[in-house]
Formats: structure tokens, sequence, C-alpha cells
């Protein structure tokens, strides 16, 4: 590592450029839920169109998470990385100019594959710009995350205002001059990362049989809404799915380089957060899509009082992410993991009372709930996912807790959008039942957690047995 790398000046500089990434990525994730209604209006779509704004982006971005990493070892993680703010920013100009819910659907893919060149080589520059020091590795890292968290949180007011001035095409526009920025930074401050030629090979059978398992679930939940649950076209394209998913397991078992690690899911610790992190972001995902609805269309809100209405919904993380850390590094993963998703579920429970004339006051506390005990349940999960597998392998461990992450999210807008309906008169009904489906899934995360979670002096230990084993 250079000298221009190893000062302070420059490692907040590199820090910056590659959390600008990281930034564009999640801005997106909010930003474009408050103008879904507006989109629907203009293009002419219902819910099941509305949904595929939505999982076309987290679909790729999910599906191609893993192998953008191996891309990044074999190529270069600064090439990658500035691969992928040239995708998002063209998947972003063709939304903003989509003529039809078709092309924009069409181009939130290509933006979700750009998200995917991103994160991954986004960590890669970093642990590489840090060298040996952990302390300015976790330092670096924690400032990443918060990065996301502040934009998470911007997103919905940002969205408004820009709505409100330019309309809905802007939010997309807007990424323009930030992937612009981040490009710019990243070639002045960001060094190569050396390329790793002889490393993994790219598994493009288990990549495609991935995208196909992911793509074929989705679109038969979407299709429940309009086609009915017993329709041919619902019943082949879960069909799909599940063969697809069949295949790709037996791909990876026999894979010398998988995407997806088999043997991982023999260790308890690593299995229960995984399984947690689905959990989490198929409820939160999918609530804040439904949420979207009822506010705007429900309670007649506003672009910017919406925007505003979800400010605790997605502030809070920032405040208690800080927290959690420290509770973490105390008492360790399980205790956090626990307390948070019963607190999340507790959340979702207090949004089942709302209705057409709920005030915003009696929001406030589920809004505040969900997100408290969501940040401080996540952190923990990720800590207890790194710590379940050696050192050398934390890259992909990362790589596959945010793949079922981000799975569980498209998942999770199909369904509850589902339940939702094509009618405005659905949405409430639609929300009870997704928040109560919500609640026990965030307790069914609690006990997983209890049962799952070792302690930390007992995970090395496992780790290494289970990787000889394998």
């Amino acid at each position: 590592m250079t000298d221009k790398h190893s000062s302070a000046p420059h490692i907040n500089w590199i820090i910056t450029a590659t959390s600008f990434g990281f930034v564009v990525v999640q801005l997106d994730v909010t930003i474009v839920n408050l103008g879904l209604p507006h989109i629907g209006k203009d293009l002419g779509t219902e819910v099941a169109g509305l949904q595929w704004v939505v999982d076309a982006y987290t679909l790729f971005f999910a599906s191609l998470l893993l192998s953008a990493g191996a891309v990044g070892d074999r190529l270069g993680a600064r090439r990658v990385f500035t691969g992928g703010f040239v995708l998002f920013a063209l998947g972003s100009l063709a939304c903003g100019l989509a003529p039809n819910v078709a092309t924009l659907v069409t181009a939130r893919a290509v933006q979700g594959i750009g998200a995917a060149a991103l994160v991954p080589p986004s960590l890669a520059l970093l642990t590489h710009a840090c060298g040996d020091d952990h302390k300015l590795r976790a330092k670096a890292i924690g400032l990443w995350t918060a990065s996301a968290s502040i934009s998470i949180a911007a997103g919905p007011v940002v969205g408004a205002f820009l709505i409100e001035a330019f309309g809905w095409r802007s939010i997309f526009l807007v990424n323009l001059p930030l992937t612009v920025i981040g490009m710019a930074m990243t070639w002045k401050f960001v060094a190569e990362t050396p390329r790793n030629g002889h490393g993994r090979h790219l598994d493009l059978k288990g990549q495609a049989l991935a995208i196909l398992t992911l793509l074929s679930i989705t679109a038969a939940i979407i299709e429940i809404g309009p086609s009915g649950l017993g329709s041919p076209l619902v019943i082949g394209l879960f069909a799909t799915g599940l063969v697809a998913a069949l295949a790709f397991l037996a791909v990876e078992a026999r894979s010398d380089s998988p995407m997806l690690p088999l043997h991982f899911f023999r260790i308890r610790t690593f299995s229960a957060a995984t399984a947690a992190g689905a959990l989490v972001n198929l409820s939160y995902y999918g609530t804040i899509f439904v949420l979207s609805l009822y506010l705007q269309q429900t309670k007649g809100y506003g672009l910017i009082p919406s925007g505003l209405a979800f400010l605790p919904l997605t502030a809070t993380f920032f405040f208690v992410n800080i927290a959690a850390g420290v509770i973490v590094s105390r008492v360790g993963s399980r205790i956090p993991m626990v307390a948070g998703f019963s607190v999340c579920a507790l959340g979702f429970l207090w949004l089942t009372m709302l209705d057409a004339g709920t005030p915003f006051w009696m929001m406030l506390p589920g809004f505040i709930l969900v997100p408290g005990g969501m940040g401080t349940a996540v952190p923990a999960m990720t800590t207890a996912t790194l710590a379940s597998v050696e050192k050398t392998w934390s890259g992909t461990a990362s790589g596959v807790l945010n793949t079922a992450r981000q799975a569980g999210g498209t998942v999770g807008v199909a369904a509850f959008g589902a339940l939702v309906g094509q009618h405005h008169e659905t949405i409430v009904p639609g929300l009870h039942q997704a928040v109560t489906i919500c609640a026990g899934l965030l307790a069914l995360a609690a006990v997983i957690s209890l049962a799952g979670i070792r302690k930390a002096d007992t995970v090395k230990s496992d780790t290494a047995r289970q990787m000889k084993a394998s």
C-alpha cells in the first residue's frame, strides 16, 4: 500500500468515494417507493406493474451479489466498481426517460446489475486501503454502513421534494450527478486491488439458475393477485422456480468454486443468522411498499407529508445502529438479536391498528419500534455471521448474508403487493394482513436466534470443525 493511501486525509477520501456507491444503491431502495403512485398514474399500471418496478431492481441486485465479488477479484475491484457506476447511471437515465412500464422495469433491472457491481467491490477497496490496520478498517466499515443509513433515511424526504418540484422521473435522474462524483473520486483517490486470476472461477451455471429461481418465484407471487393462486401461469412459474432451485443446489454441491458454498450451512450460527436476515428484509421491504400506498392513496397524504411521515421509520436506524455496536461488543450477538427481533415484532403488531382514519401520532410507536428493534438486531446478526467463519471466508459469508436479505426483500414486495391487490379499498385489509405476517416472521426470527446463535467463544471451534469436515 502506498503512502498516498495510508495517510489520514486520503483514507477519508477513499471512505467517501466507496461510500458513494453504497449511498446510491440504498437511496433507490426508499426513494422509489414514494413515487410509486405517481408512476402508476402516469404510465397507466396497477399494483402488479409497480411491484415489478421495485422487484426488478432488487431481484438482479440479489442474484448477482456473489458473482460480483468474484468478478472484482479477477478483474480488479476498482475496475468493477467504476463499471457498476456506469451501469447504474445508464439504468437511471433509462428509468428517467422510460415511456412505458416495460421500459422502466427493464431499466430498473440494469440498475440492479449496476448495484451488485458496486457493493462487494466497495468493501474490497476499503479493505485493501486499510491494509492490516484492524482499527482503521473497523472505523471505515462503520462509516460506510452509516452512509447507507443516512441515505435510506433521506430517501423519502429527498424523493418527496424532487417529485413535487420536477416530477417522478427526477428521482432516477438525480443518480446521474451522484454517480459522476463517485467515479471521479474513485479514479482520483482509490488504488486498484491486485487481480487474482487464479482465484475463484465464475460459477456461470449456478448464476443462471439463481436468477431463474428468484425470477420465477417472484413472478409467481406477483401474478397471484391478478391471476389467482390456481391459475396455470402461477402454478407453472412456481414449478419452474422449484426445479431451478433444486438444479441450483445440485450444481453448487458439485462445483469446485461454487457461488454459494453449501458447507456454510452446516454451521449453526451462520444458518440462523442467514435465515433471520431473509425474514428481516422480507418484512421491512414488503411493508415499506404497502405503507407508501397506504399513506398516499388511503390517507391522502401529499408527497412531502408522506416523505416526512417515513422519516421515523428510516432515520431511527442510524441512531440505533450506533448504540447496537457498543451493545454487541459487550454482550455478544444472541441477546441483541432476540431482543431486537422481539421489539420489531411488537412494532408490526402495533401497525395492525392503522386504518383510513388513524392520525399520524398513532402511527409513530410502530414507526419507531420496527426500525428500533431491527436496528439493534441487524448489526448483531452481521457480526454473528462474520464471527461464524474463518477470516479468509468473511467476504463470501457477508455476500451470502446480503444475498439472502435482498432475495427476502424481493419476495416481500411481491407477496405483500399481492395482498394489497389491485384496488384502493383493499389497501388497509392488505396492510393488516402484511404486518400480521411480519410480526409472526420476526417472532420466528427471535426464536431462530435464541436457538441458533452460539456464544462467541464456541463459534470459532465450530467453524474450524465444519471446515475440516467439508
